[in-house]
């Protein structure tokens, strides 16, 4: 068996848990405007923006260089959380597993806390941890806080 583990993160953001779940949710259309250095497009591939089990395709630059990935989504309403799981793209050549929960938690009024879980087991032991991937989503998540904040 290949090597597994989880990352576990937080990322601080201002105003509202429910807009910025909403962002993640259902408005990744608005991801290649808001933060367009990281994504380049994002689309449906199955199902609807906002649905549970819809698939998404994403296209975005990771060290500088575009790739690809293609996800199924998990909506957890009660909680403020989507968990995207890993179908087939660049990261999925050198892992088997890989699913991320974003998860919105409202500290004060004005400021909330963005928990991010990724679960990852590599294909072979020979291939790298995903830690840049962590580093990647925590900086999306960050990126986006001035963009939700604007609306």
């Amino acid at each position: 068996m290949a090597t597994s583990g989880t990352y576990v993160t937080e990322v601080p953001l201002k105003g509202s848990a429910e807009k910025h779940y909403k962002r993640w949710k259902s408005e990744n259309h608005l991801f290649p405007d808001a933060i367009g250095h990281h994504i380049q497009g994002v689309t449906v591939h199955e199902g609807d923006w906002d649905s549970h089990g819809s698939i998404k395709i994403w296209n975005y630059t990771f060290d500088g260089k575009p790739e690809v990935f293609k996800e199924r989504r998990e909506i957890d309403d009660e909680n403020n959380a989507v968990t995207v799981r890993g179908l087939e793209g660049h990261v999925m050549e050198t892992l088997k597993v890989y699913d991320t929960t974003i998860k919105f938690i409202q500290k004060s009024p004005d400021d909330i806390v963005c928990k991010i879980t990724m679960v990852w087991e590599k294909r072979t032991d020979d291939s790298p941890e995903p830690s840049n991937y962590m580093k990647f989503v925590k900086s999306m998540v960050a990126d986006m806080d001035n963009h939700v904040l604007k609306d």
